[in-house]
């Protein structure tokens, strides 16, 4: 078996979430994983001590980029006067958070730069989720035709890989890949608006696609979920 440090690196979002667990335990069977968490003023800090936990466990570093209160505004995750809707709604939800995607992008390619890694992993998902544009499959593939242009090491022959391995799979299926792995899902945190201590409102549209996922799977779900 390749030990940690004879592994190629890859950088890899890490919200703390059911999707960016699952797809740090995938990266890190080939890859020496850095894992990228962001602090941007969300409503809660238990997705970033979730993402905490697993680094310890799956990547051999945690970075946690401090984004200034504003940057990416004008959502119900950053912005404590826009309620958290309770059921689906039609379009783009107040949820979306504006080009956080990009933003975080952006900012695993200059640590992958820097740290000599060609591959970055990110937990998109264009199946069961909220309609988010970008999470699609042509955002990424614009996204590494970028890198290829914008950065020296692409230039000099070493190509960005963007590796969105849930993308066409369904939230079962992406709970089915992580149990494969081992990963316990009772570390995660994904609801939108969790508690301090980070249990589950269960109502938003993280929880209900979460709920969902592991009653498909036919997984016990360990979410902790608070008394309503």
């Amino acid at each position: 078996m390749m030990s940690q440090s004879a592994k190629p690196k890859a950088v890899v979002l890490l919200s703390g979430g059911l999707d960016s667990a699952t797809v740090l335990t995938i990266a890190a069977q080939q890859y020496d994983c850095i894992a990228v968490s962001f602090d941007y003023h969300q409503r809660h800090a238990s997705e970033l001590n979730a993402a905490r936990r697993l680094a310890q466990r799956y990547a051999s570093e945690h970075r946690v980029i401090h984004l200034d209160a504003g940057v990416l505004a004008g959502s119900a995750l950053t912005d404590h006067t826009i309620k958290v809707p309770e059921q689906s709604e039609e379009g783009i939800p107040v949820t979306y958070v504006p080009a956080r995607n990009t933003v975080f992008l952006a900012h695993a390619l200059v640590v992958a730069e820097v740290a000599d890694a060609n591959d970055i992993f990110i937990g998109v998902n264009a199946v069961d989720y909220s309609g988010y544009p970008d999470c699609r499959p042509e955002f990424i593939e614009a996204f590494q035709a970028m890198a290829n242009l914008a950065t020296r090491a692409a230039v000099e022959g070493a190509q960005v890989r963007i590796h969105a391995p849930l993308i066409t799979l369904s939230k079962a299926d992406i709970i089915r890949r992580g149990v494969e792995l081992g990963l316990d899902f009772g570390l995660t945190v994904s609801c939108y608006q969790a508690d301090e201590q980070g249990r589950a409102c269960g109502v938003c549209d993280s929880c209900r696609f979460r709920r969902a996922g592991f009653e498909q799977a036919g997984v016990a779900d360990p979410t902790r979920y608070q008394r309503r």
